[in-house]
């Protein structure tokens, strides 16, 4: 038997064509370990990716949030002072002393901060949560449990996702 550059010469006797079809057991076991170990590499990658993507939109959120936070203290600081003045110079609502002028104003503020929560929580409910992580993965673990080598049906997002990246 000669072998040149993992090229088979004529003389080693072996049908690459009947290999296939004569796997011993070992070797189809190894084939399916091999498989589901690439497969649960692949789920691992997927994860990995929308993980760092969730951490990437989180960074620069959280960035976003601590910069508005600093200006927004600062023209708070300028504001609350404005308002203060106003409402004692128009006599909003009783305020002849100073003191009440600046309690509407803080009071003003607290709302104005509640509202800024709310939209700081609807924002962050918009992370992905790896929603294609686990639709594969449902998917494979399904397609594992099933014995008689049929390919389960897959969620109709989950198999238009696959397609595309694989294709």
């Amino acid at each position: 038997m000669v072998r040149s550059a993992g090229v088979r010469t004529q003389g080693d006797g072996s049908d690459p064509a009947r290999a296939g079809d004569e796997q011993s057991l070992g070797e189809l076991v190894a084939l399916a370990a091999k498989d589901v170990s690439q497969l649960v590499r692949y789920e691992i990658d997927l994860a990995k990716s929308e993980f760092q993507a969730d951490m990437k939109r989180a960074a620069v959120s959280g960035a976003l949030f601590g910069f508005a936070a600093f200006v927004g203290c600062l023209v708070l600081v300028l504001l609350t002072f404005a308002l203060t003045y106003a409402l004692h110079a128009f006599r909003f609502w009783g305020t002849d002393g100073l003191q009440w002028a600046f309690l509407y104003a803080a009071i003003i503020c607290v709302l104005v901060a509640a509202l800024m929560v709310v939209v700081a929580r609807f924002v962050l409910k918009k992370f992905t949560k790896m929603k294609n992580t686990r639709k594969t993965v449902g998917a494979d673990l399904d397609m594992l449990r099933r014995r008689d080598g049929a390919i389960p049906a897959v969620a109709d997002g989950a198999a238009a996702a696959l397609a595309s990246k694989d294709g």
